[in-house]
């Protein structure tokens, strides 16, 4: 079982552009490390909407005849991992369907902790289900024959979800941007010419040539159309928690996420990760690639040289086809290789974002040790991962966390490792200096923001607890 975490979703969308489909399939490439297994755009031209989906990157789904087809001023891409719901093409995002009120479309970046409950409610009722994620449930309550407008729908339907939830919904001449109240997942607005763009990193904006404006706050819903930009507050205000591992780990380190650049505060937990666990060593290298930024702060806290220990091979996709007679660590070797020139003879720090299994981290420390290092000292710019995530992070069950069945020196032993150091808490927190300093820290505290009543899916808390992988219920 691999030690990486795996991304969740990215969301773009765009209005009044007059190739809206084709700034969408660029904005999904600065995004497409949030999500590898599939990838969508639904465009509209005011009356008729129109959807490509297909498994894989994005460069795999979409080709010139896909984009030419998908016309309008309007469209919302996603590309996506899978948090709830089989990795299969009907599961592929954005969502579309036709109802009472016109065609809708809807793409999600989060995870609901109350989705099956409002399934079984839905169900009951007669609704049909086509999918087995839970973001086919926002739309089910929206199209509820009860609302007599959609902006009702909109006030209404949302505030009986519970969990994270960035959405990117489309209507035939509408474009709107939602965040749940407690912010856990990033959503940015800019702008592109006339055109308005949403976003759940600034990196996608970059890559336009957009000017970013500002982030969607935590429970606001911004509604687009031929009349501007209007904003609605339908949430009872709660202190928002923003997800800590967007700048450990998911967020490109050149975006600004709650109001932080990701670059900046990785390389100040590894100034701070240097002060609370110095080694003596002869050089720094990172886990590339989110481990770069972390290493060149240690580096220059510490004055230990920094150096290019792995070279990422950044051409394995997830079609990668492994030998017959593979060995135990193929996967791990393919995409990272030593440096055997620079590490032979050397005392090594290895910086990494995040130890969760610690497979996969072992195998990529015995290679270091057999191109030559004398000494390894392993340091991690987060603290000990020691809690299930219920928030759309695809963490494994309590009992496969390592951290939370080892002891720090049973880890150690365990890598490998002459030592090892994670970032304090304290530390982690301290690194965040922006306006927003907020964040729900549960995989670490076991603190979680949201309470687990009983509007929450007991089969999650019971297979994320209990460290059984029970199979995902419908």
């Amino acid at each position: 079982m691999s030690d990486e975490i795996k991304e969740y979703c990215g969301l773009f969308g765009i209005y009044k552009h007059p190739d809206a489909a084709r700034m969408a399939y660029l904005g999904m490439f600065a995004l497409q490390h949030r999500g590898e297994e599939s990838a969508g755009i639904v465009a509209s031209d005011g009356q008729v909407m129109t959807k490509h989906i297909g498994m894989g990157l994005v460069e795999e789904v979409f080709g010139e005849a896909d984009l030419n087809r998908l016309k309008g001023h309007a469209a919302i891409g996603h590309t996506r991992y899978s948090t709830t719901g089989s990795s299969l093409i009907k599961n592929a995002q954005p969502l579309q369907v036709e109802y009472s009120r016109g065609p809708i479309a809807i793409a999600h970046n989060g995870n609901l902790i109350n989705a099956l409950l409002l399934r079984d409610e839905l169900e009951a009722r007669g609704s049909i289900f086509q999918t087995t994620i839970d973001s086919e449930v926002i739309l089910h309550l929206l199209a509820a024959p009860e609302y007599a407008h959609f902006e009702e729908a909109i006030k209404d339907s949302l505030s009986k979800l519970r969990g994270a939830f960035s959405l990117v919904i489309l209507r035939e001449d509408e474009l709107i941007g939602v965040r749940d109240p407690n912010g856990f997942r990033p959503l940015c607005i800019g702008t592109l010419g006339e055109a308005t763009v949403l976003c759940s990193e600034t990196c996608a904006l970059d890559l336009l040539g957009a000017k970013f404006v500002r982030e969607v706050e935590p429970g606001e819903v911004v509604i687009i159309n031929r009349d501007g930009i209007r904003s609605l507050k339908p949430f009872p205000a709660v202190t928002p928690s923003h997800c800590i591992f967007e700048h450990v780990y998911f967020a490109r380190p050149d975006s600004v996420i709650f109001g932080d650049s990701v670059h900046q505060v990785r390389q100040r937990l590894g100034r701070r990760l240097a002060r609370e666990h110095p080694a003596d060593a002869d050089m720094v290298i990172p886990v590339p690639d989110s481990g770069n930024s972390a290493a060149l702060g240690f580096s220059l806290e510490s004055g230990i040289p920094f150096e290019f220990g792995f070279m990422r091979n950044h051409y394995v996709g997830r079609t990668f086809i492994q030998p017959k007679q593979q060995t135990r660590d193929f996967q791990a070797r393919v995409k990272f290789n030593p440096v055997s020139a620079a590490l032979k003879g050397k005392r090594v720090v290895v910086v990494d974002d995040s130890i969760v299994r610690g497979t996969t981290c072992k195998t990529r420390l015995k290679s270091i040790r057999d191109a030559g290092a004398i000494e390894i000292h392993m340091r991690v710019s987060c603290p000990p991962i020691m809690h299930p995530c219920f928030y759309g992070i695809d963490f494994p069950t309590k009992n496969e966390l390592i951290a939370r069945t080892h002891s720090l020196e049973d880890i150690r032993k365990f890598l490998e490792v002459d030592s090892l150091g994670f970032i304090s808490m304290e530390g982690l927190l301290s690194a965040v200096t922006g306006p927003n300093t907020n964040y729900c820290t549960a995989c670490y505290s076991g603190k979680y923001p949201l309470p687990f009543g009983p509007e929450a899916d007991k089969y999650i808390l019971e297979r994320k607890f209990s460290g059984e992988a029970h199979p995902v219920k419908k």
